[in-house]
């Protein structure tokens, strides 16, 4: 034990940084430090790999391990020196608490970002109720609101042109606010990470890891731990729901511009066409998804992760619930009365997704994406140093 707090603290000290680290940084530097004299659990995940290419970290490192950690929470329950040990190392805790950091501090405008972080389940929640009622008073400004659609068109309640008014801005602004918000995070870490370009190896690589989730499997195939030292692969299967779920229902809209602008088929499509096709099994995954994730979240134990995240994480997974089962009951109630306001609240909920997406835990997905970038990238150049050295 001895020898471990002599190799920590030389490592502390030849890793003074050059920024100051705050309190949280400054926890997960000691915590990485006698992680890399340990080394027990390089083979869970990305991050213990990446960890054991420094000797020292500094602020950018921190950010990038951070956001490389997929807090599947099996190094905790492998860990020699967890608590009740002295050395009270949690990884997934730390991790996530400097995780949750990044997206605040990356956030642009940075101002948004601290307002979400706290109040995420509120702010989503809020947000789409007063955008759905604010819809709802301009379409009962239009005419009796429990009125059915002669051919179930949400056409007939919105125009095209205005919902294209509407949320194209919206959107514009959220990939706007996300592409600042990595890019400012990508340059900081880049010289922390080789400092040369991603080349398309080093790009397919990354894409696989994310689209498989490849570091949800808690580095031995039997998946994570969530409320106790059982493993299981509900999270990486809920995750996949949700994801795949989302793409199918984006492809769907993105389909649906297309029949509608290039082939001049407009909405309503229905069976067997390939926009409902793909919109009704996203709508019907994102549901199974993120209710799976809900009941994993709220269940989790409160070492795996930051709590002080539950909010955000909550209002983002009920934003996408909320999404998909709207979006399902508008298509099941295109023909009744009940089809405009349902309308009302999908598009809501559509809206402040949108414009919190940049702030809340859609963001980890991008961060995340980017640090596996990176760390392929890392990776490539590390075996090239062995081999040069061979």
């Amino acid at each position: 034990m001895q020898q471990l707090e002599n190799l920590t603290q030389e490592a502390l000290e030849l890793g003074a940084g050059v920024l100051p680290l705050n309190a949280t940084e400054s926890e997960a530097q000691r915590q990485l430090q006698i992680c890399n004299a340990c080394r027990y659990c390089e083979g869970f995940c990305a991050m213990f790999p990446a960890m054991t290419e420094r000797l020292s970290f500094e602020k950018a490192d921190i950010h990038y391990l951070a956001n490389l950690c997929h807090n599947c929470g099996a190094c905790l329950h492998a860990c020699q020196y967890a608590e009740p040990h002295e050395f009270a190392i949690n990884v997934p805790q730390s991790m996530a608490q400097v995780r949750g950091q990044t997206y605040q501090d990356y956030a642009w405008p940075a101002a948004l970002g601290r307002l979400y972080k706290k109040n995420g389940l509120w702010v989503s929640l809020s947000l789409a109720a007063s955008l759905a009622f604010f819809l709802l008073l301009a379409v009962a400004l239009q005419g009796p609101l429990w009125r059915a659609s002669e051919i179930g068109n949400f056409y007939d309640v919105f125009p095209h042109n205005l919902l294209v008014s509407l949320f194209a801005p919206i959107f514009l602004y959220a990939i706007l606010a996300l592409g600042m918000s990595v890019r400012h995070f990508l340059q900081d870490i880049r010289p922390a990470t080789g400092g040369v370009a991603a080349d398309s190896s080093s790009a397919i690589e990354a894409t696989h890891a994310v689209l498989q989730l490849k570091y949800l499997d808690g580095g031995h195939g039997q998946g994570c731990n969530n409320e106790d030292d059982r493993f299981t692969l509900s999270r990486r299967r809920f995750h996949h729901l949700t994801f795949y779920g989302f793409m199918l229902c984006f492809a769907a809209t993105a389909l649906g511009t297309l029949y509608h602008y290039v082939w001049d088929l407009p909405a309503p499509y229905n069976f067997p066409s390939l926009p409902k096709l793909l919109g009704a099994i996203g709508g019907l995954a994102l549901c199974l998804g993120t209710a799976g994730l809900w009941r994993l979240n709220v269940r989790r134990h409160p070492l795996h992760g930051d709590s002080a995240q539950k909010p955000m994480d909550l209002g983002f997974i009920a934003l996408l619930f909320l999404i998909a089962s709207s979006g399902l009951a508008v298509w099941l109630a295109r023909d009744t009365p009940a089809m405009a306001t349902l309308l009302c609240l999908h598009l809501g909920a559509v809206m402040a997704l949108f414009l919190t997406m940049p702030y809340g835990k859609f963001a980890h997905g991008f961060f995340r994406s980017a640090a596996l970038l990176r760390y392929a990238v890392e990776k490539r150049q590390s075996d090239k140093a062995t081999t040069s050295k061979d």
